[in-house]
């Protein structure tokens, strides 16, 4: 407990390994004497161990994205696959990478693996950024003696998972970003724009149409209560939040709901299937048995109704029905799904089939997006033409009428 306590600080060294060729790292110890031990037991004799200096704001750690695990894993794969030594290939890939963060990681990895522990045991020393998958693949890989290949294996997965998360992301932010511009454009009308017109109208002496009463109505609680309705919508902002983490029903129902949106619960729901067919084939493809597969992807469905889905096929192929036929009784994944799952068992071609299930339903997503972007241009232009048209002809209603009347 007193060792952990103790504040680790960051040296750059520079030696020569056992064959007597130049090398260079960063290593994390207690002081410089330690790290010099520490490179000894590794086999690099030391030339120049110095400690990493501190700006005077304190170090500015960059956030390490799933984008860069994924670019640190295909970059190691395919260091491996060239030949190169793990030991060396960690150092290699943490001298190219931009992140200082993740070098960092690499490299603290890289000083366990050099000690003599495991990828794997390595990788779960930093769950923040390496989830049970990861490793579980890993070490499967390491197992098997084909680390290169899983390795390849697992950065495919990750990239294609991550371009497909961007992608239903866009789909999300979208819809979300307009909402928003309208409400902040309203509001700036509301509170800057009618009072003015309010002013011109209270000289009139005349009765106002309904229409523009009630814009104004809506101005002038605007101009007083404006932080009440702010803080209304902050403080819904962050119930909901607090609901969705804390709560895990809420979570499922809004999971179950999410789907039922037009064409973004399609998307979702696509996006769903073809999650469920990358993560299960790469999980196959590395030897993993079909149940413990089969948690592994309950785990990252992202969709509560998939994920309850996925239980019920586990259990029922670890009582011997087979995978197919389990998937058609949820109702849930759709025939084309089912039926490449059907090929696949009877071929003896599972995991190739179920990364046809991903691809095909990724390139859906793809098309989904699309389309929802040139279909949401017209929404747009409605939403913000209702909103804001809807003012306009409040505040020239009167001088309408006024001129009707001259």
């Amino acid at each position: 407990m007193v060792e952990k306590a103790e504040k680790l600080s960051a040296y750059n060294w520079e030696g020569t390994d056992r064959k007597g060729n130049k090398t260079k790292g960063k290593t994390n110890g207690k002081n410089a004497a330690l790290v010099k031990a520490q490179l000894r037991q590794q086999g690099i004799t030391p030339i120049k161990v110095k400690k990493e200096a501190i700006s005077l704001g304190g170090p500015k750690k960059k956030k390490i994205t799933p984008f860069d695990i994924a670019i640190f894993t295909r970059q190691l794969a395919t260091m491996m696959k060239a030949g190169v030594p793990l030991i060396q290939a960690f150092d290699i890939v943490a001298e190219g990478l931009e992140n200082p963060s993740l070098r960092d990681v690499v490299l603290d990895i890289k000083t366990e693996v050099a000690a003599g522990n495991n990828f794997a045991g390595a990788l779960r020393k930093h769950p923040k950024y390496f989830d049970d998958l990861f490793c579980n693949l890993v070490d499967s890989g390491e197992q098997s003696g084909a680390l290169e290949t899983m390795l390849d294996r697992v950065a495919t997965y990750m990239e294609k998972t991550e371009t497909l998360k961007k992608k239903v992301k866009k789909a999300m932010s979208y819809p979300i970003a307009v909402v928003c511009v309208a409400v902040i454009v309203t509001a700036i009308l509301l509170i800057k724009v009618v009072p003015q017109f309010e002013e011109l109208f209270s000289g009139f002496g005349a009765e106002l149409p309904a229409f523009t009463q009630f814009v104004i109505g809506i101005s002038e609680w605007m101009q007083e209560w404006w932080y009440v309705g702010l803080g209304i919508i902050i403080a819904t902002i962050f119930i909901f939040k607090e609901a969705k983490q804390r709560s895990s029903a809420f979570a499922d129902k809004l999971d179950h709901l999410i789907l039922r949106l037009p064409v973004v619960g399609i998307i979702i729901d696509k996006s769903a299937i073809a999650r469920f067919g990358r993560v299960l084939s790469t999980t196959f493809a590395a030897g993993v048995p079909l149940v413990d597969a089969l948690d592994s992807v309950a785990g990252a469905a992202g969709n509560a109704k998939y994920r309850d889905a996925i239980y019920r096929i586990r259990d029922d192929v670890s009582t011997g029905t087979q995978l197919q036929f389990s998937m058609k009784q949820t109702n849930v994944f759709p025939a084309m799904a089912v039926q490449l799952v059907s090929i696949g068992e009877e071929s003896g071609a599972l995991d190739s089939m179920l990364e046809k299930v991903a691809d095909y339903y990724e390139e859906e997503v793809d098309a989904l997006v699309d389309s929802l972007t040139s279909l949401m241009e017209p929404i747009i232009m409605s939403v913000l033409g209702v909103l804001v048209g809807g003012l306009i002809v409040a505040m020239y209603l009167p001088i309408f009428q006024m001129g009707q009347v001259v």
